[in-house]
C-alpha cells in the first residue's frame, strides 16, 4: 500500500534534475541541492515565533511571578521546572512522530498548521492569572499554563527544526539555511525587547512593575506568533517534495517507538557529546535569563530605555554575526564556531560582574557603565551566533550519519532533543535562578524600586550568582564539545556512501558496515 504522502511527479523529477545538473550536483543525492530564497525565506521567518516566545518567557516570566506577583523565586522556579520535565517527553516524541508521519501534506506541516493557535491561547493565558488565587494557587497556575505553551511550541518547532534539516544535505547550504532561521530568531527576541521595555515596561507606562501591562504584551506577542507560524508553513509546503519520506508507520506503541528512536539517537556518539555541551550551556543561559532583569534594575541601576538598549546590544550582535559566520564557519570549522562562542560569552559575563565587585568598573548612573555594558553585550551576540549557526548545520550532518548507521532519517528525535536542552534555559535555569534568590533572601514586592531597597551584601550575592559562578559551567561544555569530531571531511564521506547506496540500490548497512566507525 502507498503511504498517503505527497509525492515527486515525473515533471518534478526532471526539473530537479535539470537543477542538479545546472548546479553540478550529484544527481544520486537529490538533497545536495540549493534551496530557493523564497523557502529559505519562510522556514526562517517561521523560527520569529519561538524567538519571541523564548525571550518573553525567559526575560519576564520569574520576574513577573517572584517581584511583582510575590510568588517565593523557588515556588516560581519549581513550577517552571514541572513544565520543563513534560518537555522531557513530548520534543523528543514529536519529533520522532513526525518522522514517521504520512499525509498529504508531508510529514513535518500538519504539526506545524496544528500548533499556532493553542501556543497563541496558552502565551497570552501565561501572563493572565486571575486575581486572588494566593501562592499555591499561581503555582498551579504557572505549572498549567507554562506545561500548554511548551507543549504547543514543541508541536511547532520540533518538526520545523527537522524541517530545516531536510531541507538540503549540501554542507555549506546548510549553514545559510540555518542563518536565515537564527536571523529571525534573533529578529524576534529584539522585537519583545522593544515591545517590552520600549512601550508596555517603559517608565512612562510604569515600569517593570505595573501589573496591569502584562497581558496586553502577550496578546501582542501571541498574535505575531500564530502569524509568522502559519506562513512558515505555508511557505514551505512547496519544499515536501524534496523532503524525505516517511519510513513505514510502527505498529508498536509510540512510546516504545520513542524509546527505542532516543537510544539510538544517543547511540550516535557525535550527537552525545554534542547535546551533553549544549544542555551545560543552555542551563548557565537559562540562569541569566531568568536574573538579567534583577541586574538591569537593581545591580546596575539602569533605567527603561537604558535597559532596552542594553538588551538590543547582542541583538544588533547576533544580527551582525548572521553576516560574519557566513565566511568564517567554512574556515575555522563548526566545532571551532561553537567553543569560541562559548568562552566569549563566558568571558563577557564575567568580567563586569568581578570588575564591579573588585570597583574597578565605572560607577552606576554613568554614560561610561552604559557603553561598556553595550559592548559586552554587543560582543556577546556576535559570537554566539557562530554558535547558533554552527550548532543547527552540526546536528544536520549528526542526521546524515545517523542514515548511513542505521538507514532511517530520522531528523525529529535528533531536533526533538535538542529542543528540550533549549527549553532548559527557562526550565532548569529558571529554577536554579529562583532558587538561588530565596537563597540570598532576595526581597519582593512592588516597592522594592532600586538598589537602596536591597542590602548591599544581597546586592554582591546576586552578582557572584549571575558572574562567576554560573558562567562556570563554560568549561565543561567546550570540554565536552572538544570530543565531537564530525568535520568537513568525514561528512564528505558520509554523502558519497550514501550516494554510493543509492546509485547501487543497495539495502540499508549493505555498503561498509563499520561506515559509522569513524564518528
Amino acid at each position: 500500500m502507498v503511504p498517503a504522502v505527497a509525492r515527486v511527479t515525473n515533471a518534478t523529477v526532471e526539473s530537479r534534475g535539470r537543477l542538479l545538473c545546472s548546479q553540478r550536483m550529484d544527481p544520486h543525492n537529490p538533497n545536495d541541492r540549493i534551496v530557493p530564497f523564497s523557502s529559505k525565506l519562510a522556514f526562517g521567518v517561521g523560527q520569529f515565533a519561538e524567538g519571541l516566545k523564548n525571550t518573553g518567557f525567559g526575560l519576564f516570566i520569574l520576574f513577573y511571578y517572584n517581584q511583582v506577583l510575590e510568588m517565593p523565586g523557588a515556588l516560581a522556579g519549581a513550577a517552571l521546572f514541572i513544565a520543563l520535565l513534560f518537555d522531557a517527553v513530548t520534543d523528543p516524541l514529536a519529533g520522532s512522530l513526525s518522522d514517521k508521519w504520512q499525509s498529504r501534506l508531508g510529514r513535518r506541516h500538519p504539526f506545524m498548521y496544528a500548533s499556532a493557535l493553542p501556543l497563541a491561547l496558552a502565551f497570552v493565558g501565561l501572563f493572565s492569572p486571575p486575581e486572588g488565587l494566593g501562592q499555591w494557587g499561581l503555582f498551579l497556575w504557572l505549572t498549567a499554563f507554562a506545561t500548554l505553551t511548551r507543549g504547543a511550541m514543541t508541536l511547532y518547532h520540533v518538526p520545523h527544526l527537522a524541517l530545516g534539516a531536510e531541507l538540503t544535505q549540501n554542507y555549506n547550504e546548510r549553514n545559510r539555511v540555518v542563518a536565515y532561521r537564527q536571523f529571525f530568531a534573533t529578529a524576534g527576541s529584539a522585537t519583545v525587547i522593544a515591545v517590552g521595555f520600549g512601550y508596555f515596561f517603559s517608565d512612562d507606562m510604569g515600569g517593570r512593575l505595573a501589573i496591569e501591562n502584562y497581558t496586553p504584551f502577550a496578546i501582542v506577542l501571541a498574535v505575531l506568533m500564530a502569524v509568522t507560524i502559519w506562513y512558515s508553513a505555508a511557505g514551505t509546503q512547496k519544499e515536501v517534495p524534496f523532503l524525505s519520506e516517511p519510513p513505514p508507520r510502527p505498529a508498536r506503541n509510540a512510546f516504545l517507538v520513542l524509546g527505542s528512536d532516543f537510544l539510538a539517537a544517543f547511540g550516535n556518539r557525535s550527537f552525545a557529546w554534542m547535546i551533553s555541551g549544549v544542555l551545560v550551556i543552555y542551563i548557565m543561559s537559562g540562569v541569566h535569563a531568568a536574573l538579567d532583569i534583577y541586574m538591569y534594575q537593581y545591580f546596575w541601576e539602569l533605567d527603561g530605555g537604558q535597559m532596552m538598549r542594553v538588551n538590543l546590544a547582542p541583538i544588533a550582535g547576533l544580527l551582525v554575526g548572521v553576516f560574519v559566520a557566513a565566511p568564517l564557519l567554512p574556515r575555522i570549522g563548526k566545532r571551532a564556531g561553537v567553543i569560541l562562542a562559548v568562552a566569549s560569552v563566558a568571558t563577557c559575563t564575567i568580567l563586569p560582574v568581578v570588575c564591579r565587585l573588585l570597583d574597578a568598573f565605572p560607577e552606576n548612573g554613568t554614560g561610561a557603565l552604559f557603553y561598556a555594558l553595550v559592548g559586552f553585550k554587543f560582543v556577546q551576540g556576535l559570537t554566539m551566533q557562530q554558535a547558533f549557526i554552527a550548532a543547527g548545520s552540526m546536528l544536520a550532518d549528526v542526521a546524515d550519519e545517523h542514515e548511513l548507521d542505521t538507514g532511517t532519517r530520522q531528523e525529529g528525535i535528533f531536533f526533538g532533543a535538542i529542543s528540550f536542552s533549549g527549553k532548559a534555559t527557562s526550565g532548569v535555569g529558571t529554577l536554579i535562578g529562583g532558587i538561588g534568590l530565596d537563597i540570598i533572601d532576595w526581597p519582593t514586592g512592588a516597592e522594592i524600586v532600586s538598589a537602596t531597597d536591597i542590602p548591599a551584601g544581597t546586592l554582591v550575592d546576586l552578582g557572584v550568582l549571575y558572574g562567576p559562578v554560573v558562567a562556570g559551567c563554560a568549561v565543561i561544555t567546550i570540554w565536552c564539545l572538544s570530543h565531537y569530531n564530525l568535520d568537513r571531511e568525514r561528512h564528505a564521506e558520509i554523502l558519497g556512501k550514501l550516494a554510493e547506496r543509492r546509485r547501487a540500490g543497495a539495502r540499508p548497512g549493505a555498503l561498509d558496515t563499520a561506515a559509522g566507525s569513524g564518528s
